[in-house]
């Protein structure tokens, strides 16, 4: 048995997206609802040597979030550095790059950033045979556990380090500028 005290703590911080959509077979729509990273994804993963602890701050696809969202978000990381433990931020990727990019302008010369911040989502809903959801977020927790104190954008098998960094459409990823 593995003791916890040597596993690693990983903050893991919901904000809807698609990432966290259900389908809804009542009439066929996609919403986000109540976060399922823990029933869909991490009961399906082997973290011996990591504590997870997964908090749902909103519910929301990213086209929506407005700037008082993306501040709840900055002011939420801000109170969880004091732990000095590594953040996953599950994010909508249409507007993932723009959070990122605040946290990273509010917390770099802080003095505050003293952990890895790591963003991540998918671009097919959880629960969908071809989602890249557990892909991601698997990579997303490894990279939180192995990079400096910096705000990340973990997709699809590659790390991007902010401020320059967008949502490619035409690929469907990401990428930096």
């Amino acid at each position: 048995m593995i003791d916890l005290e040597e596993a690693t703590e990983v903050l893991i911080m919901t904000t809807g997206g698609t990432i966290e959509k259900s389908y809804d077979e009542f009439d066929g729509s996609l919403a986000n609802k109540e976060s399922q990273i823990k029933d869909m994804i991490l009961r399906r993963l082997r973290l011996p040597y990591t504590k997870i602890s997964v908090f749902s701050l909103m519910g929301k696809d990213s086209l929506h979030m407005t700037d008082y969202d993306r501040t709840l978000i900055l002011k939420t990381i801000e109170s969880h550095l004091s732990k000095n433990k590594p953040i996953v931020v599950l994010h909508g990727t249409d507007t993932m790059a723009k959070t990122a990019k605040l946290v990273y302008e509010k917390l770099h010369h802080s003095g505050t950033l003293n952990a890895p911040i790591v963003f991540t989502g998918a671009m097919k809903p959880l629960g969908f045979e071809d989602s890249d959801s557990v892909q991601n977020v698997t990579e997303a927790l490894l990279a939180a556990k192995i990079l400096r104190p910096g705000v990340y954008i973990s997709f699809h098998n590659r790390i991007f380090e902010l401020p320059n960094v967008r949502k490619n459409k035409e690929k469907r990823t990401f990428e930096s500028f």
